[in-house]
């Protein structure tokens, strides 16, 4: 990540087995649209259970920069008062949003039917990152957007004056665009809809329902139709924030690649948009226990109970592509270790994450002794099975969280340790990533 110093090099080496708990920090994805649509709400919302990363402070800062006032009362506890829809005030600076995407997009949506303009920029990885698929529907409600070439941060928005509302079939399976649309269509007369051929996660319509918006959801020929009405007065919510299932991939990935592993991790949300991995994982054959089954702020949640064993490589489902779209680098990791080869189809997106995320997985495992093929929207990892990765090799993480992760997971199995060269951009996006896996017994140095 542009901006946090010197290379930060990490290697993971094999060692005993994890134990203990995992406690996994807030959910990322409904910490960020918890500070957006309390900034939007009349009044107090209170969350707690937010995930204090660099990517959600970022989008805390910004609400505060548009008129909302945010404040920490405690580790994970948070007070946003609104300013209501349509009432965010001009920035008097440019919202940096570092290494968020999903800041970046949903916070330009919520901004872009209102009277006023604002300047959007972020660290290298976020410049570098096409911003057009967002920019591009929010221009049909009147808003105007201009960047550099190619559709790239910087971008400067200026705000419909007098928005419409608007029709939009999204080109791309995409929670960001369509969560974008959605935001903007808050402050647009009548009704906004979005058409998904393929349904992505949904915590922005369970969140905006919440707070009072009126959402429906039916699915048609055309696909998934999401419709909001727009204008609402939105109230304010106590907000549970569940544990993140993305940042749970992780330790859940450690117990099952080091031997002797059994690592509980409690409370990750399940929401059935989120959770493909888990599913995938199951059919893989990985002992994974889901205990205590419930619902926490409308979202389903469960502890995890996590065995380390034997996994199947299996061909992934395409159209579950959008429910784990995230978490393909660490089960691509995980594919190396097992039996068989594991197919992922339909995962173009990750060619334009914070890296080129099939490019860096192909590249790392194979400096790791594994065989890879891909395309431009497939890629194939070939096990080879338990104990059977050599590792010994010095991974690019390609200024990516989930890449460095990923692989000091990986070295946790092979044969030899493997290296990241750079693990700075973890504490962007999970904090206590190192320390927590550290905890369980991981052997981490760097």
């Amino acid at each position: 990540m542009a901006g946090h110093g010197e290379a930060q090099p990490m290697r993971a080496t094999a060692g005993g087995p994890l134990r203990g708990v995992a406690e996994i920090p807030g959910d990322k994805s409904v910490s960020h649209r918890a500070l957006i649509l309390g900034a939007l709400s009349v009044g107090e919302t209170a969350i707690t259970g937010l995930l204090e990363g660099q990517d959600v402070l970022d989008t805390g800062r910004a609400m505060a920069a548009f008129g909302a006032s945010v404040e920490r009362d405690g580790p994970g506890a948070w007070r946003v008062q609104g300013v209501g829809v349509g009432g965010f005030r001009e920035p008097q600076d440019v919202i940096d949003c570092g290494n968020s995407g999903t800041g970046v997009r949903l916070i330009m949506g919520a901004a872009a039917t209102t009277d006023l303009t604002a300047t959007f920029t972020g660290d290298e990885s976020l410049r570098s990152r096409p911003m057009g698929r967002v920019t591009d529907p929010l221009a049909l409600f009147g808003a105007e957007a201009r960047g550099r070439r190619g559709g790239r941060l910087p971008i400067t928005l200026t705000g419909a004056a007098e928005p419409v509302p608007v029709r939009y079939a999204t080109p791309v399976a995409s929670a960001q665009v369509k969560s974008a649309v959605l935001l903007a269509g808050l402050n647009a007369p009548g009704e906004t809809v979005v058409i998904e051929k393929e349904p992505t996660r949904d915590h922005t319509e369970r969140m905006l329902a919440g707070f009072g918006a009126e959402v429906g959801v039916e699915t048609t020929a055309e696909g998934r139709v999401v419709t909001l009405v727009g204008q609402p007065e939105l109230r304010p919510q106590r907000i549970a924030v569940p544990r993140d299932p993305s940042s749970a991939a992780f330790p859940v990935a450690a117990a099952l690649l080091a031997p002797g592993s059994e690592v509980r991790v409690p409370g990750i949300g399940l929401n059935p948009t989120r959770a493909g991995l888990y599913q995938t994982l199951v059919e893989m054959g990985a002992a994974i226990e889901f205990v205590d089954r419930r619902e926490e702020g409308g979202e389903p949640v469960a502890d995890l109970v996590v065995r380390h064993g034997p996994l199947a490589g299996i061909e992934v489902p395409p159209e579950r592509a959008a429910s784990m779209i995230d978490e393909y680098p660490i089960l691509a990791a995980l594919a190396a270790t097992a039996e068989g080869r594991t197919v992922m189809r339909g995962v173009k997106e990750l060619r334009v994450k914070e890296s080129d995320r099939i490019d860096a997985m192909a590249r790392g495992l194979e400096a790791c002794g594994v065989t890879v093929e891909e395309g431009p929207d497939w890629f194939i990892v070939h096990g080879r099975g338990a104990d059977g990765v050599p590792g010994g090799a010095t991974v690019a993480s390609r200024l990516d969280h989930r890449i460095a992760m990923s692989f000091l997971c990986l070295g946790l199995a092979s044969r030899s340790p493997v290296t990241v060269d750079d693990a700075g951009p973890i504490t962007t996006s999970f904090p206590s990533f190192v320390p927590l896996m550290r905890a369980l017994g991981a052997d981490l140095a760097g």
